[in-house]
């Protein structure tokens, strides 16, 4: 038999008993090892998701053994400890066919669209399979979270000297943080969460901005930039006032990164836009190149991507750390089950 963490309605998560699967020809059969719980895996608890629908298995951040594999031509074996690109795209939208398989016009992230990685034993695609290169199993569960933020991070081709702002300083932010440093710009975050951007300091932000109201948000942005605004901002929550933020922050001629998933709509007046002559990106999922240059940053970079691990909880205690994460979301950064 198997098991799996299922969201049955929001608010509501059960431990459930479900068949083993069985790999089909082209698949692998995996055993789960660690989970991270994200802000999209929340939001589908809390009901505030955009694309979620239930009942549901989350999660599609997580590492793996692989238990059986046929064949392949990546040298993935049986043993090997591994991730997995969980964005499952249609191959013959006009995205797809351009190479844009990350923004495919059907897109199903697992977790969201189609049921997660959230059980004991799953089964993925070998092409979506990626040799973890000696990480930690802890740290692979990593990989996804990080290839968001990386390549939103690219999206804006950040570069050397320049200085950034991340609005957000949840995971993603956090990580966002470590990428555009990574490319050797000067990181700062804001959010309205004191204990979290305390908590950025310490993985390595250059400052941060306690955006507690607008007026102190506008002075931080100021003080930093001279004035001058900042050459990328980056958008990592998905509220309304967060892309304001990032907007009203972005010097002229600046680029600007969404990144975070929100329901709500934005009333402004967006000749600013004009005005600033800004550079606006989306930025959706991650692409092969990004999980595979990501696994390689990690293992080359000084930045410590296990400390954004503030809370840990076995697979059983599932329930109760979706629970503790919704109360406790200003001062848990990301959650980790051991399966």
């Amino acid at each position: 038999m198997n098991q799996c963490i299922a969201i049955t309605e929001p608010g509501k998560v059960e431990v459930r008993q479900i068949e083993r699967p069985v790999p089909k020809e082209g698949e692998a059969l995996l055993k789960i090892l660690y989970g991270g719980i994200c802000g999209s895996d929340l939001g589908s608890y809390r009901g505030t998701f955009a694309y979620v629908s239930y009942p549901r298995i989350p999660g599609h951040e997580f590492s793996a053994e692989i238990l059986e594999i046929g064949a392949n031509e990546r040298g993935l074996k049986a043993g090997m400890i591994v991730t997995a690109n969980p964005y499952f795209n249609c191959k013959e939208c006009y995205s797809c066919k351009r190479g844009f398989v990350n923004c495919c016009t059907t897109n199903q992230t697992m977790g969201v669209q189609r049921d997660g990685g959230f059980a004991r034993y799953i089964t993925m695609p070998i092409e979506r399979i990626y040799d973890g290169k000696g990480l930690a199993a802890k740290t692979l569960a990593l990989v996804e979270p990080y290839c968001i933020s990386y390549h939103g991070v690219k999206r804006a081709n950040v570069k050397k000297g320049e200085k950034v702002l991340v609005v957000g300083a949840g995971t993603i932010g956090v990580l966002a943080m470590a990428a555009a440093k990574h490319f050797g710009a000067e990181v700062y975050i804001s959010d309205i969460a004191q204990e979290k951007l305390n908590y950025a300091l310490e993985l390595g932000a250059d400052g941060v901005i306690l955006n507690d109201s607008p007026e102190n948000f506008e002075a931080g942005v100021n003080r930093i930039t001279n004035g001058d605004g900042f050459d990328v901002t980056i958008e990592a929550v998905g509220l309304p006032s967060t892309f304001q933020s990032c907007i009203d922050a972005a010097a002229f001629a600046g680029r600007v990164v969404l990144i975070g998933v929100g329901k709500t709509n934005l009333d402004f007046n967006f000749t600013l836009i004009q005005k600033k002559e800004l550079n606006i990106f989306g930025s959706r999922n991650a692409l092969k190149l990004d999980f595979e240059e990501v696994i390689e940053v990690i293992k080359a970079s000084n930045f410590d991507i296990d400390k954004i691990v503030t809370n840990r909880y076995s697979f059983d205690d599932a329930p109760q750390a979706f629970e503790d994460f919704s109360k406790n979301a200003g001062s848990m950064l990301k959650v980790m089950l051991e399966f």
